[in-house]
């Protein structure tokens, strides 16, 4: 049967009560994911994927009255259910690249390895397949343990599992299974390139930065053999392979900004050590890849199946190369922060914390990993961001 969007139905849309327009919204959130818990039934409602959520005491993230009694405030219940949202998608897409180009073993299961893809991976760097594996396997413990804290205290967790409905790869190696995330259609913004390597500009103070590689930023690139034929081409097997080498920076530094942009509305010290403990391992993530992607081969090519064409330069030459631009470069240079009239000071950038949730659901969307998604899917992470967006430091 198909499902109707609450968020878009003139026909049953809960007509707001006059008030405070938050307590509106929240209203209407709370009827909307009622409303979407009906259309799937309590068997969709309930179904987790083995190995993907510790055990929880909600399927579904819901505004429980009682987070801000005893045990967790409102915002940060909201704040960590965010950041459970985000680490669950992040470790649907960890996992398609350990099944293909990492080490599917006991400990991240799932897939048999692509030899092609790997070795085409292999290119950039010899522990790339090392590497895949161990980031897929900390997004695993990041869910795992917000649900389970989240559990804990009594609030409300995450479960994404009805929204499992996207085909992923169909070549050798892959599982076969259903994702939550699109690799096959990426849009990648690579600005993190320039900005982290600029000692004059931060995005914070209103500044933007070029792309490092403009054809990723327009069309769409698969980052993923998507059947065995895209195995055929040497030359096109490396471009996906270089595609994932900037997909995998363009994630994590979105990380990197996140948690310390949401710990500056966290209220309970435990919840703030929790968002600054897990953060700084997005940072560790996006160093090493940001190293990674800077040795993706000179190259370019055009996808056989969609005819779209990129081209990989050449990052140690004009318009780039140089001191700032060398690809080794893995340090943050130092860049103005809260002021320009203050020294520069070599930060995470950004990590302006107004709208931040709502900016990450922005740009994962941008970036075209949830093609195919429902309007459900959108309509559900949107009202997590929301409700992080509104968290306020010491507000119950």
């Amino acid at each position: 049967m198909k499902k109707e969007d609450p968020s878009s139905s003139t026909s049953s849309q809960p007509i707001l009560e006059s008030g405070d327009p938050k307590n509106q919204r929240r209203r209407f959130k709370r009827l909307r994911r009622r409303s979407f818990l009906k259309g799937i039934g309590v068997a969709g409602a309930a179904s987790v994927g083995a190995g993907l959520l510790a055990q929880t005491s909600s399927a579904f993230a819901q505004e429980g009255p009682e987070e801000h009694s005893g045990r967790l405030t409102r915002g940060d219940a909201a704040l960590l259910r965010f950041a459970a949202a985000a680490e669950i998608l992040e470790t649907d897409f960890w996992v398609q690249y350990n099944e293909l180009g990492g080490i599917p073993d006991s400990e991240v299961p799932g897939g048999s390895g692509n030899a092609p893809y790997t070795a085409a991976l292999a290119v950039l760097d010899e522990d790339m397949a090392q590497y895949i594996h161990d980031n897929t396997d900390d997004e695993f413990t990041h869910q795992n343990f917000l649900n389970a804290y989240l559990a804990s205290k009594g609030a409300s967790t995450v479960n994404l599992e009805p929204f499992r409905t996207l085909p992923g790869s169909t070549a050798t190696g892959s599982s076969g299974k259903l994702r939550l995330t699109n690799l096959t259609q990426l849009t990648l913004d690579t600005s993190w390139w320039t900005r982290y390597r600029s000692s004059t500009k931060n995005p914070d103070l209103g500044d933007t930065f070029p792309q490092a590689v403009p054809t990723l930023a327009v069309g769409q690139h698969t980052a993923i053999p998507r059947t065995d034929n895209d195995l055929n081409d040497p030359n096109f097997l490396q471009a996906i392979a270089n595609t994932a080498a900037f997909h995998f920076p363009t994630i994590e530094q979105g990380g990197n900004s996140l948690y310390p942009s949401m710990a500056q509305r966290a209220t309970h010290v435990e919840v703030l050590r929790i968002l600054i403990s897990i953060g700084p391992t997005e940072t560790m993530h996006f160093q090493t890849w940001s190293d990674k992607a800077g040795n993706a081969p000179p190259l370019t090519a055009v996808d056989p199946v969609t005819g779209v064409s990129v081209t990989f330069p050449d990052l140690n030459s004009p318009p780039f190369g140089g001191e700032d631009f060398q690809t080794n470069l893995i340090m943050p240079e130092p860049c103005p922060f809260l002021t320009r009239k203050l020294p520069v000071v070599s930060i995470i950038r950004p990590t302006q914390t107004k709208g931040i949730a709502t900016g990450i659901v922005n740009f994962l969307t941008a970036m075209g990993l949830f093609i195919g998604q429902s309007p459900e899917f959108f309509a559900f992470m949107r009202d997590l961001a929301e409700d992080a967006d509104e968290a306020r430091r010491g507000i119950r």
